[in-house]
Order: structure tokens, then sequence, then C-alpha cells
């Protein structure tokens, strides 16, 4: 029943970065380009996920185990923000704003067969294999 739902979610995620835009790299560094022709849409698009995913979230901090298969709740519990999470967004930020691409919609993209999502999601893999034989 976990995989099923977890494959679910997946397809519905997916599908919610297709439609919204968010799984297009010249929309995304559209978003990105606030000097030049800055497209704001994208905002609208994070600002309803965040309103969308209030209510859940919160319901879901009050619960020790999950709604569908009954497992332990694992929700983060450190609120502390230290260098290995200020150096992580900053990586993630970095490599959002050069190549137009985050997690999420590099697999999209690269289940779909595009080159540079492709290329993009085997140097993620690479850089999180990485980052674990660092901090491993």
């Amino acid at each position: 029943m976990t995989y099923i739902i977890a494959l679910l979610s997946g397809l519905v995620f997916g599908l919610g970065l297709l439609l919204s835009g968010l799984a297009d790299p010249a929309k995304v560094l559209g978003f990105l380009d606030l000097a030049g022709a800055w497209d704001p849409s994208l905002a609208l698009v994070m600002a309803a996920a965040i309103a969308v995913a209030i209510v859940p979230f919160t319901l879901a901090r009050r619960r020790t185990r999950t709604y569908f298969t009954n497992q332990p709740m694992q929700l983060p519990a450190s609120r502390r923000i230290d260098r290995p999470l200020v150096l992580g967004a900053l990586v993630f930020g970095v490599g959002w704003g050069l190549a137009g691409f985050c997690p999420g919609p590099a697999v999209v993209l690269a289940a779909s067969g595009a080159p540079l999502a492709v290329l993009f999601l085997a140097a993620m893999l690479v850089g999180m294999w990485l980052a674990g034989r660092l901090h491993g």
C-alpha cells in the first residue's frame, strides 16, 4: 500500500509540475530573471502550493501515525539553521539558476527523455552520492 500511495503521489506531483510550468526550464529561468523579462507566474504557483499545504502539514504535526498505512509519522524534528543547511540551499539555488531544473522537474523531464534533464539528473545523483560520502 505504501508503494502505491508513493507512486500516486509522485504522479500527481509530476502532473502538477507539468501543468504549472515548473518543469519548463525557460519558464523557471524567466522567473529567476529579476533584472530582465521577469515572469511572476511561478510565484503565484508557489504561493498556491504553500497555501494548500499549510492545512495538511498542520494536521500531520498533531498525528503520531500516518493516515493510510498507520506507519509512524516522520516529520523533521530539527528547526536549526546550520552550515550544511545553508550550503545545501546555496548549491540548490545556484543549480536551479544555472540549469532551470530542480529535482522534481528534472525527474519529470528525464522520464520524457529530455537530454539536458537526464544530464542534470545524473549530475545531481553524483552530487548526492558525494555528499553522502563526505558526511557519511
